[in-house]
């Protein structure tokens, strides 16, 4: 596996890797994916030969935040450490950023995994999250 900066160059491809985990909002919005890709902080793929496999995007200043907007990996490719090393990637490109965000949903298993990547729970920080959503 070969983790490398992603453009957003193969639209079929990169839809295709939404649709397997079940992304329809940007799969039936592709103009506001691309655009979403486009004005992102830094986007890695995980490649296995010529496949994509998993993505990692990140959207902030680098400095201050480091939001991880989307993390996915096909799922014939899950638990295999896939999502663990992007993760690890990005994160690596901005060693003193002062928070790194993201928000999942709350299943055992989504907590599990970024509990065990060195997240915790904003509320176990005092803090609580407030979240916005238009219809789309």
């Amino acid at each position: 596996m070969e983790l490398k900066e992603c453009l957003y160059e193969k639209e079929e491809e990169i839809l295709a890797l939404y649709e397997s985990v079940g992304w329809t909002n940007y799969t039936r919005r592709p103009e506001m994916l691309r655009k979403a890709w486009e004005g992102s902080l830094l986007i890695l793929g995980a490649w296995e030969g010529a496949r994509l496999v998993g993505v990692i995007r990140c959207v902030g200043d680098g400095a201050s935040i480091l939001y991880i907007q989307d993390l996915l990996v096909n799922p014939a490719h899950q638990r295999q450490g896939i999502g663990s090393a992007l993760l690890r990637a990005a994160v690596a490109r901005y060693p003193s950023v002062y928070q790194t965000v993201l928000m999942t949903d709350a299943t055992p298993e989504h907590l599990a995994f970024y509990r065990a990547c060195g997240f915790t729970l904003d509320e176990e920080l005092g803090c609580c999250g407030f979240l916005r959503m238009t219809a789309g």
